[in-house]
């Protein structure tokens, strides 16, 4: 059986696969028992390293708090990111070169610079021109940071789903008198919206795991940094680790399965387009019946 973009795998292509299937499986294995044998060898699968996740002090004391700045961080960043974005990003396409060639410049400038200097940037800002308290402008710092980040990524985002939509759409809004903000609005924006939708998760997902450089240089109590003072008191760096970066896993996880769900459930809405009938109206209905047709050839 062939297909458009590939044929089909014949017998020996199946036979490859599959012994390149067990080869990969075994080297993978043959990998991990050898992580397992340092890791005992170097003490480091004692059960006196890994028990204090099993208590509520170290959850209450250091990996929630931290995951709670986390998630903190990252929805401020979000909230703030996404509209600027989107602004940005519909700005860019604007007809009008005193707006478009400002946010163009914007976008490209904060796009190229990496976001540990923004923060590492608007750290030392904060603290040369502001009198926000140095217990709180380590959030500040990290939230404008990933804004003007992201905010540059998400225009990008908007304005490719945007570009992605046929021309007629345009055209159509166009024909029955639609302005161009309302053409954007009504017709653009809400059908790019399933085309943006995972790479602005994905956005998410970076912007959740940026959150760790803010803990890393600007000592923002996130969840990586927790490692640094849960280790210091437990003495178990590896096995803390390893747990912040199963935590981070299910998180991502997480985002990144509602994202399929919502993406799934906007695909399915926007593919029932027929009218809902009720059952008053489907009773009225009923009653009238369908209107009497004449047959001219059966009159006298």
């Amino acid at each position: 059986m062939t297909s458009l973009l590939y044929d089909a795998p014949g017998p020996r292509a199946k036979a490859r696969n599959v012994i390149y299937t067990v080869i990969f499986i075994a080297a993978l294995a043959l990998v991990a028992w050898w992580v397992i044998a340092v890791m005992i060898d170097k003490g480091q699968l004692e059960w006196a390293k890994w028990k204090p996740f099993t208590t509520t002090e170290a959850w209450e004391t250091y990996l929630l708090p931290a995951l709670g700045n986390t998630l903190k961080a990252a929805a401020l960043s979000l909230v703030i990111a996404l509209p600027l974005g989107a602004l940005l990003g519909i700005a860019r396409l604007s007809d009008h070169k005193w707006v478009r060639i400002p946010a163009g410049t914007v976008v490209e400038f904060f796009r190229a610079i990496p976001v540990l200097i923004l923060m590492l940037f608007a750290n030392e800002l904060y603290a040369a021109f502001t009198d926000i308290s140095s217990d709180i402008r380590p959030l500040y710092a990290v939230v404008t940071g990933l804004v003007l980040y992201n905010a540059s990524v998400l225009a990008e985002v908007v304005r490719a789903g945007i570009l992605s939509l046929p021309k007629g759409q345009t055209e159509a809004a166009q024909a029955i008198g639609l302005r161009k903000s309302q053409t954007m609005t009504s017709v653009l924006l809400p059908q790019a919206v399933t085309a943006m939708l995972p790479a602005i998760v994905s956005q998410l997902v970076v912007i959740v795991k940026d959150t760790a450089l803010g803990g890393a240089m600007i000592g923002y109590a996130e969840l990586l940094r927790s490692v640094r003072t849960m280790s210091g008191f437990y003495g178990n760096v590896i096995a803390t680790f390893i747990v912040v970066a199963a935590i981070y896993i299910v998180l991502n996880f997480m985002l990144t399965s509602f994202a399929s769900w919502l993406e799934r459930r906007i695909r399915g809405g926007k593919r029932s387009t027929g009218a809902v009938v009720g059952a008053a109206q489907l009773d009225e209905l009923e009653t009238v019946g369908p209107e009497p047709t004449t047959d001219k050839k059966a009159e006298p």
